[in-house]
């Protein structure tokens, strides 16, 4: 009986190894076949004798079959015919393309973005025609692009944000005219103004949030809400505070004062903005030994030790520190001196709080100033930014006062980016001082729609 049982169990082993046996030939069959029908739709290639483009009106055969880049006789592959269907698409020219391969010919059949008509924004009072055309890609007689008016559509929304109207919408719409042309209209929803319903600040200690807010450019609602509109909540507007509050805490002797972030919270309920300035004031230095050295044999220090009027015991400011390297450098021009510089070299004590400062007098390279080169400024005079420098064409270069200068700039809160590089002039003794800002708009959200509206 156990011998019958144990033949049995062998046969069913047996009939068990055959069966996975089987499977694993069928899988690896299926595999091959699999791997074969790609290898062959990968190794799939075109040889056309012949072009036939169809559906272009406005531009030319030639063209498109310059783009495509595919030429006759000439055996392609399956991927290089979708490099050449791709680059046609990308030229923004066709709403639809299609490549047909048939035998020896290749149809190309494309459906034309029509050509705008007249380009105008309906719904604006706040930003007029002129201004907000201005600032479109999208111009009469050029090919109608949907990503292009997209963009004209967020442009003119940003110029809404940077007036506060975050509620504001642009919706393009499309009307369709003869001819395969267009009107693009971009129709505006202007909102109301969003405000500043309250400044707060998390983390000030030696100052409270009255006296800080004091500072800061933007202010929040009040009772003259109606004269004064600088409670109107502007996102770069928060980048000028930065700077404002950092150099009020750095002039009181906080050198290590930070801004940890700054969160804008939007409340739908009363649309308005609560803007949270989260910092850490460090603890507070004052100035401790004050001395001048000379690094150059011909400069005596003693000449220049009567112009520090920083005393041991006052307050540390960062003005004071550059106003005496300010004095140091103007007597330098004045004694021949103009390839002198002056570094600060400060020695921090963190026990006593106080900090030595030795103003090194150096050997600066002998560079000067070519030009001043101003770019980006539409509206804006060149004099405004040039008062911004202490330096003119043919002064000595210095970099500090290049710095100062940038600085001074961005206060002027006129730009939202501010660039200012030095490069080589026309001599290796020479450098060019360029100033590039972008202005801010005069007249400018949060959201758009960029939907499109097609109507006859």
């Amino acid at each position: 009986m156990a011998s019958n049982i144990d033949r049995g169990a062998a046969g069913a082993a047996i009939c068990l190894v055959f069966l996975r046996r089987m499977a694993l030939v069928a899988l690896f069959a299926l595999s091959a076949a699999t791997v074969a029908g790609i290898t062959a739709a990968q190794a799939q290639t075109y040889q056309f004798s012949s072009f036939q483009v169809v559906g272009n009106d406005r531009v030319e055969t030639p063209t498109i079959l310059t783009y495509a880049g595919v030429s006759p006789g000439v055996v392609v592959s399956a991927a290089a015919l979708n490099a050449a269907y791709q680059r046609v698409l990308a030229t923004g020219l066709f709403e639809t393309v299609e490549f047909v391969p048939r035998g020896g010919t290749l149809l190309i059949r494309v459906v034309e973005y029509p050509t705008i008509n007249r380009v105008n924004v309906e719904g604006n009072t706040r930003i007029s025609d002129e201004v907000a055309l201005a600032l479109f890609a999208s111009q009469p007689r050029l090919v109608f692009n949907p990503s292009t008016v997209e963009q004209d559509a967020a442009a003119l929304t940003q110029a809404y944000r940077a007036q506060g109207r975050f509620a504001a919408t642009v919706t393009p719409r499309i009307i369709k005219r003869s001819n395969n042309r267009v009107d693009v209209v971009f129709e505006v929803s202007e909102g109301r103004i969003v405000e500043i319903e309250r400044l707060s600040f998390v983390g000030n200690r030696a100052f409270s949030d009255r006296r800080l807010r004091r500072v800061l450019r933007s202010k929040q609602t009040g009772v003259f809400r109606a004269l004064v509109r600088q409670d109107t909540f502007v996102e770069e507007q928060i980048d000028i505070d930065r700077i404002l509050l950092r150099d009020f805490y750095q002039t009181r002797g906080y050198v290590d004062f930070q801004i940890l972030s700054v969160a804008s919270e939007f409340s739908r309920e009363r649309n308005a903005f609560f803007v949270t300035f989260s910092v850490r004031e460090g603890q507070r230095f004052t100035f401790a030994q004050v001395s001048v050295v000379s690094e150059m044999d011909e400069v005596s220090a003693q000449d220049y030790q009567a112009l520090l009027r920083i005393r041991a015991g006052q307050v540390y400011s960062p003005d004071a520190v550059d106003n005496t390297i300010a004095r140091i450098e103007k007597k330098a021009l004045q004694d021949g001196f103009n390839v002198l510089r002056v570094e600060p070299r400060v020695t921090r004590n963190d026990r006593d709080l106080t900090l030595n400062v030795e103003f090194a007098l150096v050997r600066g390279p002998r560079v000067f100033v070519e030009r001043i080169e101003i770019k980006g400024n539409t509206t804006t005079l060149d004099q405004v930014v040039r008062r911004q420098f202490r330096i003119v064409e043919g002064d000595p270069f210095n970099p500090r006062e290049i710095r100062d200068a940038a600085a001074r700039i961005r206060r002027l809160a006129m730009f939202s980016s501010t660039e200012v590089n030095a490069r080589q002039g026309s001599a290796e003794d020479r450098v060019i001082v360029y100033v590039t800002v972008v202005e801010r708009p005069t007249t400018g959200s949060l959201t758009f729609g960029a939907a499109f509206n097609f109507s006859t």
